[in-house]
């Protein structure tokens, strides 16, 4: 049986955008467009609502449940429904970018269902299809925000709690714990591919949680649910969950929204190379733009990529691209290549590109 990495967590009808993608699908891009590097502090970490011995999911629930929502998207004959959850009290909303993609490409209408099944209208502020992340607006009242936590201390084996609308079934609470740490995931589904260092989990996720939030113990988002592991699922089909989820860093996320509301997009780091997705072992560059960082640090076509800062890059190309996209445009990273037997080791300040 094929195993398909699938962000097909919308709930697609009538022709909606459910979809399944192989892990080599996308190359990474050049350095078309390059902009001005990120330098500012990610949101705050919120302070935790429950207390630091909780193991109850139940008070989990509770506190979490009137912050999250259901979201329909519909274009035509084309409709899908996702997730997503309360940032602040001025009425913003996170979720995936593949939930709203049908409708952000062609006018289509979204609504937002709160627990109390309040129906409001959508429209999207900014949205990043690289890191699948997008940010809407609906009218603010009565709505709760989610704390947020980090991302950056947690451990395999955590407990954790899934939040969304499988299958359409709103207010879903399901749990489990990490079942691991960085693990590089690229996914698409509507055209647009992104990839992400993912927190890796085996609370139930299935079509429709996607948008929604991961959440510890102490009742605080530590990620976003974002794409599934599907035995035997064709390209394009959908299959249930099997234990293995996959949601973006809420680290990451933090970062990402900050962007998207202040300039409605948001940047990923580059260093100007594309590089082999095909190779699952090595990640070997395949191009290098000129004028760029690569270029400027005597990267080459042909050079095969050890490591980034000393983290070791052992799984071909995706993980390349995911260990960059740790890091943010304007920050320096040391990079550990092979060149015909020989071993080099350069600094690459990298740049900068909206997607």
């Amino acid at each position: 049986m094929s195993l398909v990495i699938a962000i097909a967590l919308i709930v697609g009808v009538l022709g909606g955008a459910g979809g399944a993608w192989l892990m080599n699908n996308v190359t990474d891009d050049g350095n078309d467009q390059a902009r001005s590097v990120i330098t500012e502090d990610p949101l705050p970490t919120d302070p935790a609502p429950l207390p630091a011995d909780n193991t109850s999911v139940a008070a989990v629930a509770d506190e979490l449940l009137p912050s999250v929502v259901q979201i329909k998207v519909a274009n035509g004959s084309q409709q899908a429904t996702g997730s997503g959850f309360v940032l602040d009290h001025k009425g913003h909303i996170v979720t995936n970018n593949h939930v709203v993609a049908l409708a952000a490409k062609s006018g289509g209408d979204i609504t937002v269902v709160t627990q109390r099944e309040d129906e409001r209208d959508a429209t999207i502020i900014g949205r990043s299809p690289s890191y699948d992340l997008a940010v809407l607006e609906i009218d603010p009242k009565g709505l709760k925000p989610a704390s947020l936590g980090t991302s950056a201390t947690l451990r395999v084996g955590a407990p954790v709690v899934a939040i969304g609308s499988p299958l359409g079934l709103a207010s879903t609470v399901t749990s489990g714990i990490v079942s691991a740490l960085d693990r590089p995931v690229t996914a698409g589904g509507t055209g647009e591919s992104s990839y992400m260092s993912a927190v890796q989990t085996d609370a139930a996720i299935n079509p429709g949680n996607s948008g929604g939030p991961l959440v510890n113990l102490h009742g605080q988002v530590i990620g976003i649910n974002s794409a599934i592991v599907s035995l035997g699922a064709s390209v394009g089909g959908e299959s249930g969950s099997i234990g293995l989820g996959f949601a973006i860093p809420i680290d990451q996320v933090r970062r990402t929204v900050r962007q998207l509301l202040r300039d409605g997009e948001a940047e990923y780091p580059i260093i100007g190379a594309k590089v082999r997705t095909t190779d699952s072992e090595a990640a070997i560059i395949d191009s290098v733009e000129p004028g760029t960082p690569a270029e400027e640090a005597g990267i080459e076509k042909g050079d095969r990529i050890l490591s980034i800062d000393g983290d070791p890059i052992t799984g071909g190309g995706v993980d390349l691209i995911v260990s960059i996209r740790k890091h943010v445009p304007g920050e320096t990273i040391e990079v550990k290549y092979k060149r015909d037997g020989e071993t080099n080791t350069v600094a690459i300040t990298l740049d900068g590109q909206v997607g």
